[in-house]
């Protein structure tokens, strides 16, 4: 599958909450992998916005149970909706 398959997928948690559409996805280069979906498209947001984005209106891809006609997110698990650390926000929001 390709991360432009997912694109405009809804979001969904475990519990059956709705979280979102996908609209962007962070790539960690060094790894080769995705690391998070976004919610919201950041390409002309400010510090301040990236920073509430990454810790309001992202999921880490680890946290993906399932992709079929939605995704699936897993929000027990370390890596839910909230899950973020403030230092994994403030270096992804410093770039």
């Amino acid at each position: 599958m390709k991360i432009s398959d997912i694109y405009s997928m809804d979001v969904y948690s475990d519990a059956g909450q709705y979280l979102g559409e996908v609209r962007d996805a962070i790539i960690d280069l060094e790894k080769g992998e995705v690391s998070r979906l976004l919610m919201e498209e950041w390409k002309s947001a400010n510090r301040d916005e990236i920073k509430r984005m990454l810790q309001q209106k992202s999921v880490l891809f680890k946290s993906i149970k399932n992709i079929g006609d939605v995704v699936l997110v897993s929000m027990a698990a370390p890596g839910g909706k909230n899950d973020t650390s403030g230092m994994e926000a403030e270096h992804l929001a410093s770039r």
